[in-house]
C-alpha cells in the first residue's frame, strides 16, 4: 500500500511533458492547455502562430508586427536609393539648374525624419482618442481643402492649386484627406451599426461628406486623390456590413459618377484617348508622352535590368521620373525582377494590415479593424493605380507609390497611417494577453 501511495504522488508522463513544453520555444503552452477546459476564450490567429485567452505570454509576442515595420522600411529605404537615382540627373535640365544633384534627396530623407517623428507620436496615440478625434480632424482637413483654393495661401504648380507652403514643406491637404476620411468614416460605421436596418438615413450624411471632398478635389483639380478617397470610403462601408446588393447600387452611381465627370471635362477625355494610343503621332509628343517613355524604360530593363544608376530615360527623357513614374526608373534599373519582387512586397504588406484588421474585429475593436482595413485599402489601392499607370494597364494620374516616391506630404502620411496600424496590433496583443488596451 506504501509503494501504492508513492506511485500515486509521483508526476506521470503528460505532466512531466507538460512541465517541458514552456522551455521548447519560450511559450507557456502548458498553461494554456492547462486551461482549456476552464472556459477560456478560443485561440486566436496572430501571425501564424495560435494564442489562448491567458496572462502567460512570452514577452517576445507583445509590442508590435515587427515583420509589417520592417517591410514598410525596406520600402522607404528603397524609395530614397530610386529617388536619388531618378533625381540626380535633374539639375542638367535648365528648368532644375539652380539645384544641387543631391537636393532631392536630401529633402526626401528630411521628409522621411519628419514622417517617422510623427509616426512614433501617432503611435502612442490610443485608438480610443483616434475615434473621439475622428470628426474634428475630419472638418479641419476640409478647412485646409478649403484655404488651398485661396489665391495667396494655395500654391500653384502646373495648373493645380494643391499645396499650402510651409517654407520648409508644400504640405498637400489632400493627403491629410485620405487619412482623416478614413477615420471619419470608421467612427461612422460604428455609430451606424443599425445601417442595415435604415440604410438611406445611414448612409446619406456619408454621402455628402463625400460629395464635399468631392467638389473641393475637383476644384484643384485632384481626381487621382478623390478616386483614392473615394475607395478608401466605399470599402470601409462593406467592411462595416452594407448590405451587399445596396453598395453594389452605391458602386454604380459612383462609376456613373466618374464616367459622366470624364466626358464633361475635354482634357480628362485628352488624357483616357492618349492612354489607349500613347504611340500615335497626335499623342507621342503630348499626351502619351510620359507612358510612351514609361513603357521605353520598361522595355530597356528587360529581365534583370541595367543596374542601379543605369537608366538613359531619367536623362530628362522621363518627366516626373522621381515622383508619378518613380516605377519606370525602377523598371528599368532592377528589370522584371525587381518589378515583381516590388509588387509582392505590396501584395504582403496588404495583406498583412488587412488581417490585423480582421484580427481587431474579432477581438471586437470594431473600429480599429476598420481604420486597420481602411489603411489596406489605401495603400493596396493607390500602389495597383501607380503600377497600372507606370505600365499602360491605366490612364494616366498624379498618385505617388506609397512610402517610396518622392514628397513630404505623401509620405508623412503613409507613415502615420502605418503608425496606427501598428498601434491596433499593439492593441490587440494586449486585449489577448489579458490586459487593457
Amino acid at each position: 500500500m506504501k509503494k501504492k501511495a508513492q506511485g500515486a504522488m509521483a508526476p506521470s508522463w503528460p505532466q512531466r511533458l507538460l512541465a517541458w513544453l514552456p522551455r521548447l520555444g519560450g511559450r507557456d503552452l502548458a498553461g494554456a492547455a492547462a486551461g482549456a477546459g476552464k472556459g477560456d476564450p478560443l485561440p486566436v490567429r496572430l501571425s501564424s502562430r495560435t494564442y489562448a485567452g491567458t496572462r502567460n505570454v512570452a514577452v517576445r509576442e507583445l509590442g508590435f508586427d515587427q515583420p509589417l515595420l520592417w517591410v514598410a522600411v525596406a520600402l522607404l529605404l528603397w524609395g530614397l536609393v530610386m529617388v536619388y537615382s531618378a533625381s540626380v540627373a535633374l539639375p542638367d535640365n535648365p528648368r532644375f539648374s539652380n539645384y544641387a544633384h543631391t537636393h532631392f534627396v536630401l529633402r526626401h530623407a528630411m521628409f522621411i525624419g519628419i514622417g517617422v517623428g510623427a509616426a512614433l507620436f501617432a503611435f502612442q496615440v490610443p485608438l480610443k482618442s483616434w475615434e473621439r478625434m475622428a470628426p474634428w480632424l475630419f472638418a479641419f482637413a476640409l478647412l485646409l481643402m478649403v484655404l488651398v483654393l485661396i489665391p495667396g495661401i494655395g500654391k500653384g504648380v502646373n495648373g493645380a492649386r494643391r499645396w499650402i507652403s510651409l517654407g520648409f514643406l508644400n504640405f498637400q491637404p489632400s493627403e491629410l484627406g485620405k487619412l482623416t476620411i478614413l477615420l471619419y468614416a470608421a467612427s461612422y460605421m460604428v455609430r451606424k451599426m443599425e445601417i442595415k436596418q435604415n440604410f438611406w438615413q445611414a448612409v446619406w450624411p456619408m454621402a455628402v461628406a463625400l460629395g464635399v471632398v468631392g467638389m473641393l478635389l475637383l476644384a484643384q483639380p485632384d481626381m487621382g486623390a478623390f478616386m483614392v478617397i473615394v475607395v478608401i470610403a466605399m470599402g470601409i462601408l462593406f467592411l462595416g456590413g452594407v448590405n451587399a446588393r445596396m453598395f453594389f447600387l452605391i458602386a454604380t452611381v459612383v462609376v456613373g459618377a466618374f464616367a459622366l465627370m470624364i466626358m464633361g471635362s475635354e482634357w480628362r477625355r485628352e488624357r483616357i484617348f492618349a492612354y489607349l494610343d500613347p504611340w500615335s503621332e497626335e499623342h507621342a509628343l503630348g499626351k502619351g508622352y510620359q507612358l510612351s517613355h514609361s513603357l521605353i524604360a520598361f522595355g530597356r530593363g528587360e529581365i534583370f535590368g541595367v543596374g542601379l544608376g543605369g537608366s538613359v530615360e531619367k536623362l530628362s527623357w522621363l518627366p516626373e521620373a522621381h515622383t508619378d513614374f518613380l516605377l519606370a526608373v525602377i523598371g528599368e534599373e532592377f528589370g522584371l525582377v525587381g518589378v515583381v519582387t516590388l509588387i509582392a512586397l505590396f501584395l504582403w504588406i496588404t495583406r498583412r494590415i488587412m488581417h490585423i484588421g480582421r484580427q481587431a474585429i474579432a477581438l471586437d475593436q470594431v473600429f480599429s479593424g476598420l481604420v486597420a482595413q481602411g489603411v489596406g485599402l489605401w495603400v493596396g489601392f493607390q500602389a495597383f493605380i501607380n503600377i497600372g499607370v507606370n505600365l499602360g494597364a491605366l490612364p494616366t494620374k498624379g498618385l505617388t507609390l506609397p512610402l517610396m516616391s518622392y514628397g513630404g506630404s505623401a509620405v508623412l502620411m503613409n507613415l502615420v497611417a502605418i503608425a496606427i496600424v501598428l498601434r491596433v496590433d499593439y492593441e490587440n496583443r494586449q486585449m489577448m494577453k489579458g490586459g487593457r488596451s
